[in-house]
């Protein structure tokens, strides 16, 4: 059964390609004019209330969240290979890291970045310099998230920092740098470039 990925190529949905790849599961795409405000429509909204992208249907079962479909995929497809068995121990790592990257490392980047006003005892975030100081620590001295061991939690976490780094919204420091540097040598995160690449052109948005 193919999964359909609501999406469009200037979305955080072009991440989601990254997650696909890695499982290797047959996907089809279900453009989605953004320019046009067309995941506002019926269509996307009786699935995902939010009207946003990404947007996954597997079947019967609906998945939002870009962090959400990836550890989805990889438990339906991938356990064991990208994801850490139920009973594992480095289960708690695989998830603790995989949910700071959305919790925790873009809001903290996005009030960094708007001079928002936040309690720092209030704001499950902290603040920016921790939070950066955190991310540092779930990969110094290691090759991935897990030690030698390539995960989704990297396609999460990693994936992140190698948008916040290319937009320049947080330095490229030596340990991110390096991390990101070997996701991108990943065949799959390469295959979903080129496909989110290949769609741009398509749609003409080059």
């Amino acid at each position: 059964m193919s999964l359909d990925l609501y999406y469009h190529p200037y979305s955080r949905a072009a991440g989601t390609l990254w997650a696909l790849e890695e499982v290797g599961v047959p996907y089809k795409l279900k453009v989605v004019d953004i320019m046009k405000g067309e995941q506002k429509g019926p269509e996307l909204v009786a699935l995902n209330p939010m009207g946003k992208l990404p947007t996954l249907v597997d079947g019967g079962v609906v998945i939002t969240e870009g962090a959400a479909i990836a550890l989805y995929l990889a438990d339906r497809y991938a356990a064991g290979r990208l994801a850490p068995a139920l009973d594992a121990p480095e289960r708690g790592t695989y998830l603790r890291w995989a949910f700071f990257a959305p919790s925790v490392v873009e809001p903290a980047v996005m009030a960094k970045n708007s001079g928002w006003e936040v309690k720092e005892i209030s704001a499950g975030w902290g603040n920016h310099a921790s939070m950066l100081a955190a991310a540092d620590s779930a990969i110094a001295g290691r090759q991935f998230v897990l030690g030698d061991e390539f995960s989704m939690a990297d396609v999460v976490l990693g994936g992140l920092l190698r948008f916040l780094i290319g937009f320049k919204q947080i330095d490229a420091t030596p340990t991110f740098s390096a991390y990101v540097e070997r996701l991108e040598a990943r065949p799959a995160l390469q295959r979903a470039e080129a496909r989110n690449q290949a769609m741009r052109q398509e749609l003409g948005l080059q």
